[in-house]
């Protein structure tokens, strides 16, 4: 391997770069597209030939299974690092490592970092030299706790792989790539594709099998953006749908089946991989996710629930399924799905599905369908009733495309009201409301006429520091179709006696009224406010998931006093986060934040009883809030605008960042003498030290007993001293107060 730094470069190359190549969540940017003359293909690495004769005659028998995955790759097994493979060079002040991937008449070629931790400041992509396509860039922001990451796929026969870091960095970059998947079925023709007929990245399916996006599909377009196929490494493995959960609140729960599960943190979903017309045969391959967790499976109805590494963003537009966990049996059913790994299909079964068991599996049969099949790669699709909500996902069956149409055969899918019972609920329902049943989210899978919702906006929260009168605004919002002309607003404060308000006017579709609650006073402690809304132009509400919402905060008893936490954040917002202890207990926490906020100033107001708290600030990525990647910085004060405390590392401080606080000299006395506080333990320059009393010795040992610092406290509880000459280890702090009683507390040194 050759390894070296140059200042130049001599070839560009002229590609036409198109943003709606970019796929997978990534953050921003374009590869450079450029490399050295001679050194990209003199270290390049070339895969073995692979024999298509072979892997057809497989493909031949594989496919005709639903069970079985439907192979599009053959996956090679590599270890290309950056000490092994590629070559280096400096441009500008950056270094940056490219490494060239062949596999020889190949359709598409992807890749699976088998260790991908990148450091704040590193950054890839990935780029085909043929098609202009790239993936990236891809960042710290990307690493997956299991510490891999599977990446979406390139048409071409070579990709750039391409690494940049500062120049301060070490070239021993913790990235290896440990699978390379070449690609052999593909949107490119074949010798031995049947009449000239065009294939899908992925796959192609029969012919009877229907485009989401055909007439027969305009009913379930909403259903259909939750869908989504699942790749893993040369194989279109299964299909699974976004699940809605009864916070409605975006959590990526992903619902598919048991008998898919492999390696899903090396899975790779990919959304709205559909046609656009009802007779295309090719879709779009920029919207995915890569890896996922498994929450809870069981063979007993053939499901897994797995959360997605990360949210899908708002570009995708996904829909998050409803679905019914009663048991009521289903009047219809409707598959979304994606067979032999081809773009997005749907089929209809028009009777009843009933339920059965299979394998000893609870599962809903399909004697025939109607219009439609399913194949290989629809397996863990998901099955709607008639009210668009989810029942089940594919097990299995031998349904599948004779030519034009289907061959009368039957599926069978494992029932989503036996998952239910085997763990689901706990992740669908974290209310723990009982509900058996919820539309989808963000749109309701079904519009009614007469349906009224309500809200609390900027509703309290937390702790208040004193219990004057409140008055809360409280939304009204018409979810329905028809104008909301009257409803009736129902409240209670703390569970006194109801109260009504007869509200008028006229709100079109998702308008708004705000009225203003009479003024109540809130009792020490735990308050809660129940508002109501129903009678929509005087009829039953047709949709009882948003018809009330429900306040509930504190308020302190006895002496209480207001903090304030001045936070200036970084450009990762979303590494802070922060917590006020008392004890072991968490009294107020916040963060995460946005990203890309440098220097905006986020004040976190809080209300503590009488006492002594620790405050911390986190800092996920361990290089606190300044400032390689932004000037952040973090203050407290009291109530009378008082500065507490100012962070002495000015938000250089790594992991984290404490003090210890108390709201006022009684409460520093009451402290007994056990409670002498170091913060940070361990320390690498300064150490804080919170005294029980305001005069006293202080004294530090070694582990050897020998004294390296003393000094003396009067009339103060809070002390600081420099340790940054201290050698690395353990240390023994001792305070004597006046009256001699010591107190003795460890101290580490790391710098």
């Amino acid at each position: 391997m050759r390894k070296f730094i140059s200042q130049s470069f001599t070839l560009l190359l002229s590609l036409s770069i198109s943003s709606t190549l970019l796929a997978q969540i990534n953050y921003g940017g374009n590869p450079s597209f450029v490399f050295m003359e001679g050194e990209i293909t003199e270290t390049q690495v070339q895969l073995p030939s692979i024999d298509r004769e072979i892997l057809d005659a497989e493909d031949a028998v594989t496919d005709q299974y639903k069970e079985a995955a439907w192979r599009f790759g053959v996956e090679f097994p590599v270890e290309y690092s950056t000490t092994n493979s590629g070559y280096w060079i400096q441009e500008g002040d950056e270094n940056v490592w490219r490494l060239a991937v062949t596999c020889d008449h190949s359709v598409s070629v992807s890749l699976n970092f088998s260790e991908f931790n990148l450091e704040k400041g590193q950054y890839i992509f990935i780029w085909s030299p043929e098609s202009g396509e790239f993936l990236g860039k891809y960042d710290h922001r990307n690493n997956k706790k299991w510490g891999s990451l599977a990446t979406g796929l390139l048409y071409g026969s070579r990709v750039v792989v391409e690494l940049h870091q500062p120049t301060s960095y070490s070239l021993d970059a913790n990235l290896e790539i440990g699978t390379v998947v070449h690609g052999y079925r593909s949107l490119l023709l074949h010798a031995k594709d049947v009449a000239n007929e065009l294939r899908g990245p992925f796959g192609n399916s029969g012919a009877c099998n229907i485009n989401v996006n055909c007439p027969e599909g305009d009913d379930w377009q909403t259903e259909s953006r939750s869908v989504a196929l699942i790749v893993e490494g040369g194989s279109a493995a299964c299909t699974g749908a976004l699940v809605n959960n009864t916070l409605n609140d975006g959590t990526p729960y992903f619902l598919t089946a048991n008998h898919c599960i492999g390696t899903p943190g090396n899975w790779v979903f990919y959304f709205n991989h559909e046609s656009a017309t009802c007779n295309g045969s090719t879709g779009p391959t920029n919207q995915s996710v890569s890896g996922s967790t498994l929450l809870v499976s069981n063979s007993g109805s053939d499901f897994a629930l797995l959360e997605l590494s990360e949210t899908p963003p708002a570009s995708f537009n996904v829909q998050y399924a409803g679905w019914d966990a009663s048991g009521n049996s289903p009047l219809i059913g409707v598959g979304i799905h994606h067979p032999s790994g081809d773009v997005k299909k749907i089929c209809f079964e028009e009777d009843s599905p009933y339920e059965s068991n299979q394998a000893g599996a609870a599962v809903w049969y399909i004697d025939q369908w109607e219009l439609g099949v399913t194949e290989g790669g629809s397996s863990g699709s998901p099955l709607f009733d008639q009210n668009h909500r989810i029942i089940g996902q594919l097990y299995g069956g031998w349904a599948a495309c004779s030519g034009n149409v289907n061959n009368g055969l039957f599926d069978y899918y494992g029932r989503f009201d036996v998952s239910w019972g085997f763990g689901a609920d706990e992740y669908l329902d974290p209310t723990g409301s009982g509900v058996t049943s919820i539309d989808g989210y963000p749109e309701g899978s079904t519009l009614y006429a007469n349906d009224a919702a309500v809200s609390v906006p900027d509703a309290p929260e937390g702790t208040l520091c004193n219990n004057d009168p409140i008055s809360l605004q409280v939304s009204i919002t018409n979810t329905g179709t028809d104008n909301l002309t009257s409803a009736v607003i129902t409240y209670n404060f703390n569970g006194t006696s109801a109260q009504q308000i007869n509200w008028s006017g006229n709100l079109s579709q998702y308008e708004t009224d705000v009225i203003t609650l009479p003024s109540f006073t809130p009792v020490g402690g735990a308050n809660t406010v129940t508002v109501t809304v129903s009678n929509p132009n005087g009829s039953a509400d047709e949709n009882n998931y948003n018809n009330q919402a429900v306040v509930e905060f504190s308020t302190l008893t006895g002496d209480s006093y207001a903090f304030t936490l001045a936070l200036t954040l970084d450009d990762y917002g979303s590494e802070t986060t922060w917590e006020v202890l008392d004890g072991n207990t968490v009294i107020s926490s916040g963060g995460p934040y946005l990203d890309d906020q440098d220097g905006v100033l986020i004040e976190e107001d809080m209300c503590l009883a009488n006492g002594c708290y620790t405050i911390t600030i986190y800092d996920a990525y361990e290089d606190g809030l300044c400032c390689d990647y932004g000037e952040g910085n973090w203050a407290l004060y009291d109530g009378q605008g008082d500065v507490i405390y100012v962070s002495e590392t000015e938000g250089a401080f790594g992991a984290s960042e404490s003090d210890y606080f108390c709201t006022n000299e009684t409460a520093v006395q009451q402290v007994e003498l056990s409670s002498l506080n170091i913060y940070p333990n361990p320390a690498s320059n300064t150490v804080r030290i919170a005294l029980p009393v305001s005069s006293g010795s202080i004294t530090i040992s070694d582990a050897s007993g020998r004294i390296v610092e003393s000094t003396i406290v009067t009339d103060s509880y809070f002390t600081t001293l420099d340790v940054s000459s201290f050698s690395e280890g353990m240390y023994f702090v001792q305070f004597t107060d006046k009256t001699g009683a010591q107190i003795v507390r460890q101290l580490g040194i790391a710098h």
